[in-house]
């Protein structure tokens, strides 16, 4: 894996990373279904607009049923259980558990023989839950049947991310990163549309729920999601998504810098487990001589 490539993935990392608090804001006024359906249609079309400002065409319809399928496990899936989520878990909680996307993906991608299941892989991935850990002190949380619901809805999350970055990095083979991720929000947009109408009249919209849905949609959605198939195109879809165990780490981050927040004594251990995780299961050396 190349410098940029690494940087990549640490500029993603820090901008999903400040998603999860942003989602706490968001899915108590909007509702799940509806900040759900706002935040793809919003993304749409963005991602229509840049197709059209660079003149782009868009896939064609032999292409759009494959697309759909991208949509609901990486886009629709994701969005809706994260919200439903983030109305009784913590961001912290859900950071942390959105970590194990990288752990589905690596399997994912054996069972269908597209990357090999290494020692080097499997190391990073625990090394980055141990990291994960120190980085986030979890409060305590009663265990309440909707907190374990929460935080199943947060593992199957992770898993839809993860077994849908392997169809993201096929798509990647055949289509254009931009056009392919608009036709993806696209299909997830009509997806959730008559779920978000029918949800419409108990949204309670506020002023900072507005601007977190803006940013969440034309963002952490519609200009992460191209960047992030742009770097798929190059990179394997396991490294692509081990972007999500330095999320947690850039959650503390945000919380220390906007929300003036105690840095915990792991921070430091943690934020080099979860580097040194992300470099074995992405196999980035930057000491390494570039060959060719």
């Amino acid at each position: 894996m190349q410098t940029r490539h690494f940087a990549q993935l640490i500029f993603l990392s820090a901008l999903w990373g400040a998603s999860f608090p942003l989602i706490r804001i968001a899915s108590p006024a909007f509702g799940p279904w509806g900040l759900a359906g706002l935040r793809c249609a919003l993304a749409a079309v963005v991602l229509a607009v840049i197709m059209r400002v660079m003149n782009e065409r868009w896939p064609v319809r032999a292409a759009w049923p494959r697309l759909a399928v991208l949509s609901v496990l990486t886009i629709a899936a994701p969005f809706l259980l994260f919200n439903y989520a983030a109305l009784s878990l913590p961001a912290g909680y859900s950071a942390i558990l959105n970590a194990t996307a990288p752990l589905f993906s690596m399997l994912g991608a054996a069972a269908m023989g597209d990357e090999r299941l290494t020692r080097r892989r499997l190391a990073g991935c625990a090394l980055g839950f141990a990291g994960v850990a120190l980085l986030v002190r979890l409060g305590p949380v009663a265990v309440e049947t909707k907190v374990v619901l929460a935080a199943l809805a947060c593992t199957l999350a992770s898993a839809s991310y993860g077994v849908g970055a392997i169809l993201m990095k096929r798509a990647t083979l055949t289509q254009q990163p931009l056009g392919a991720s608009a036709v993806a929000h696209v299909g997830a947009t009509v997806v959730l549309l008559l779920p978000t109408a029918v949800t419409a009249p108990s949204m309670r919209p506020t002023t900072a729920a507005v601007l977190t849905v803006l940013l969440l949609g034309m963002v952490t959605s519609g200009l992460m999601y191209w960047i992030s198939m742009r770097l798929m195109r190059e990179i394997p879809a396991t490294a692509a998504t081990s972007s999500a165990l330095m999320i947690p780490l850039f959650g503390v981050t945000w919380g220390a810098l906007f929300l003036d927040e105690p840095v915990t004594s792991g921070m430091l251990p943690g934020a080099l487990l979860v580097l040194a995780a992300t470099v074995l299961i992405t196999g980035f050396n930057p000491l390494r001589p570039r060959r060719g």
